[in-house]
């Protein structure tokens, strides 16, 4: 059986990704990724939960991509069709779709590794490269924020209508329903944020000084090969990237 990926090793292979998928940009490879990620995050049993979270992302994204690039492409010179100042070009279509297709991409890669990645095993693996704990605990905490988000709002949401809230009836009222919902929810992480504070100051976590931990997390030799050479991969992307789009010495 191989050995789970270490936390720093998939954190890599994310941001590495999206560095080379942006890099790239070929809408052919960003599709690739996109379904790699997605074929993943389905495998990890994450699958729902990462396309819900993408679908809020990117959908409005998407939309404004289309809008802006598709029918106000100034670089656009076939005219499908146009209404007034409103031109939907061939160029601004394909905008479009490299921009939205890389971004998607990129989302999607991020959002497997936030939904997979245990937190408090990637907070050792940093406290164990000597890194800030401020570091390692704004990164976890921003990790588990939006599943904490969700779990609360389920509960508030339950115990509402448990007391007689009624949340169907069209959007209208679930709009106003979202209002009676928000002022628990902000009380109520800004209360957890206190006390999260007090913890922390209990144990010492403002505090100088070396620092141990009961967690340890198994750091294979081949997974430390493995980033060396994502992270080469990522920077030899940008170089060729910025070489192609360097201008040639005559146009100086």
């Amino acid at each position: 059986m191989p050995a789970p990926l270490h936390p720093l090793t998939s954190l890599t292979a994310a941001c590495c990704t999206a560095v080379i998928t942006t890099a790239a940009g070929s809408w052919p490879l960003s599709v690739a990724v996109s379904a790699a990620a997605v074929a993943l995050a389905a495998r990890a049993g994450a699958g729902r939960r990462v396309l819900t979270a993408a679908a809020a992302v990117l959908l409005p994204l998407g939309l404004s991509l289309l809008l802006v690039h598709g029918l106000f492409f100034p670089e656009g010179r076939t005219v499908l069709a146009a209404w007034g100042p409103a031109r939907v070009t061939a160029e601004g279509l394909a905008f479009a779709l490299e921009a939205g297709t890389r971004t998607g991409a990129c989302v999607l890669v991020l959002l497997l590794f936030s939904f997979t990645v245990n937190a408090p095993d990637l907070t050792a693996a940093l406290a164990a490269r000597r890194l800030p704990p401020q570091f390692s605990f704004v990164l976890a905490s921003a990790l588990t924020l939006l599943p904490a988000v969700a779990g609360r709002l389920g509960a508030i949401r339950a115990a509402q209508e448990s007391r007689g809230l009624v949340l169907g009836g069209g959007a209208p009222a679930r709009l106003a329903a979202v209002r009676v919902q928000m002022v628990p929810l902000v009380l109520g992480l800004l209360e957890e944020s206190g006390h999260r504070t007090q913890a922390l100051e209990a144990r010492g976590f403002g505090r100088p000084g070396p620092r141990t931990s009961y967690r340890q997390v198994a750091d294979p030799p081949a997974q430390r090969r493995l980033r060396a050479v994502l992270l080469v991969l990522a920077a030899a992307a940008v170089a060729l990237r910025l070489g192609a789009s360097w201008p040639a010495p005559g146009l100086l």
